[in-house]
């Protein structure tokens, strides 16, 4: 098979130039949180690109910029991902798999490559969940309700609705986003991996297998506040030594009822009364669990209810949780795992197949269309901060197998 190349330095003029919008001098990471000025000049700055290569380009009434190459009459190879960013993001973050795109439409007007199907590249709104959810990926395959729209806020109180209005969107025209049927062929989307994998096993490419289901839970052990000079020890109900052993309890839980994809972590802990000179009458803590399996959700999650039940009877305490969310796992289109993975060795790069433990737009994606994700190495499996990086030459690699993977689909399916 015939295999093309991008043009790397192009990416990376089109990678640093959207890097400015957004940018902070102080801590050097980009501020482009969904609905913002900063996320609406980028979403600008994308639709100009897309017309600088003669696409047709629109916003939707979710904040999504779609930019089509090719017969507006025929369904389409859709090309995602996202330019919002989390507060002090860095530059690859979703927008690596959006100017890769652009950099494939390029090539494919260059060397004048004929096309049975369309492409679209889309550039997601708020996929990073300023508002606690995908909004644009669940516009687009219908996950959507009115009554979320115009009660979700963020987490200085300001409602969904009021930020899109503020950017001269009408939030009920989201609920008009969702593509109709048909006219999808499938999905595919290029990002960093956002971990330490393929930088460690010194591997070029991650051929994603599927998105890890993932539970959040509100976990509370309440005891009882004492003074910390005067309780003695055996008479204690300290909240926070019952976090401290299921703490360590985690390890044992994913060895007995888990896989090596396996996740358990405890992120934000709150000790009551909190003083350093009173025993910790209530300890609160997040507990997120993520496998590929939800069977194995299920298991992991019934062992914690009954260690952490264990525990609270030991030490006096009385333990409640509140499940925020349950999220299935998501898996990708062998198919389409079939077509990078092929991609890839005519490429003669390395690869492994792997999961993704963080969630992305093509998720939403799995359950309408045949969906497919490409990795690329994360320095030091670092993201979400001012330093997260990737090696030109992965970049490289990655939007070849993205360019080579969408004309392989395009002569493969209709």
């Amino acid at each position: 098979m015939t295999n093309y190349h991008v043009n790397v330095k192009r990416i990376e003029h089109d990678i640093y130039q959207l890097a400015q919008i957004g940018f902070n001098e102080q801590d050097k990471g980009i501020y482009r949180q969904g609905f913002s000025d900063a996320d609406m000049e980028a979403r600008k700055w994308f639709s100009y690109q897309l017309k600088a290569l003669d696409m047709t380009a629109s916003m939707d009434g979710a904040g999504n910029v779609i930019g089509r190459y090719g017969d507006p009459d025929k369904p389409a190879i859709v090309v995602g991902s996202h330019i919002d960013s989390v507060p002090a993001g860095g530059i690859f973050d979703g927008t690596l798999g959006i100017l890769s795109a652009l950099e494939c439409i390029r090539i494919i007007k260059e060397k004048k490559i004929p096309l049975k199907n369309a492409i679209e590249i889309i550039a997601t709104s708020e996929e990073e969940g300023r508002f606690g959810g995908m909004l644009g990926a669940q516009a687009l395959t219908g996950n959507l309700t009115l009554e979320w729209l115009e009660i979700t806020h963020d987490a200085n109180g300001e409602l969904l609705k009021d930020a899109m209005a503020r950017c001269g969107l009408d939030y009920k025209e989201a609920m008009h986003a969702k593509k109709p049927k048909g006219s999808m062929i499938a999905f595919i989307e290029l990002h960093i991996e956002q971990g330490p994998v393929l930088d460690l096993e010194k591997k070029t490419i991650g051929v994603v297998e599927g998105i890890s289901g993932v539970f959040k839970w509100l976990v509370k052990l309440i005891g009882k506040a004492d003074h910390a000079g005067t309780a003695p020890m055996n008479m204690r109900s300290d909240a926070f030594m019952g976090m401290a052993d299921f703490a360590h309890e985690i390890g044992r839980i994913i060895d007995e009822e888990g896989t090596d994809k396996s996740r358990l972590t405890i992120g934000h802990v709150e000790l009551k009364p909190g003083y350093a000179h009173t025993i910790p009458g209530e300890a609160d803590f997040t507990l997120v669990g993520r496998d590929m399996s939800e069977d194995v959700m299920k298991k992991l999650a019934e062992s914690c209810d009954k260690v952490l039940s264990s525990i609270a009877r030991k030490h006096r305490l009385k333990f409640e949780y509140n499940q925020m969310s349950w999220l299935e796992p998501k898996y990708c289109s062998k198919q389409i795992m079939s077509c990078i993975e092929q991609t890839t060795k005519s490429l003669d790069y390395s690869y492994i197949q792997m999961p993704s433990g963080a969630g992305h737009d093509a998720q939403f994606f799995t359950d309408v269309i045949p969906t497919g994700m490409i990795f690329i190495p994360s320095i030091g499996g670092v993201s979400h901060a001012p330093d997260e990086w990737s090696h030109w030459e992965d970049v490289e690699k990655g939007a070849n197998v993205l360019l080579n993977s969408i004309l392989s689909i395009d002569k493969n399916y209709s």
